[in-house]
């Protein structure tokens, strides 16, 4: 009963965020005054991108490549997704096609 307590303390001690383990890293945009703010992002493979919409509109994230896509968001509505493989993923709202932007995912 002892080893079993031991080896389930080593397996949540290893899961656990720490300097050789750290937590996956949140990044925010920005629905506002009809723009993703920033209009042009830096992520690392692995870390998520939290949109929330400060407009007083309903707003929409969609990837050119369809790799991902939100509900239509309403003020302080928010959408996230975890960006696994580098490459540059260009998105827009399809509520209001003239907002753009893009992501740009590097390996770490």
């Amino acid at each position: 009963m002892m080893k079993a307590l031991t080896i389930l303390l080593a397996l949540v001690l290893v899961s656990q965020p720490g300097p050789e383990n750290p937590a996956p890293k949140t990044v925010n945009v920005l629905i506002k005054d009809f723009a993703f703010v920033p209009a042009v992002l830096n992520v690392s493979v692995g870390e998520t991108v939290t949109w929330t919409n400060e407009d007083e509109d309903p707003h929409s994230v969609v990837a050119n490549d369809k790799s991902f896509r939100s509900r239509a968001l309403d003020t302080g509505d928010k959408d996230s997704f975890v960006f696994k493989k580098p490459g540059e993923y260009g998105y827009y709202c399809s509520l209001h096609p003239h907002m753009t932007a893009k992501i740009i995912v590097t390996a770490p």
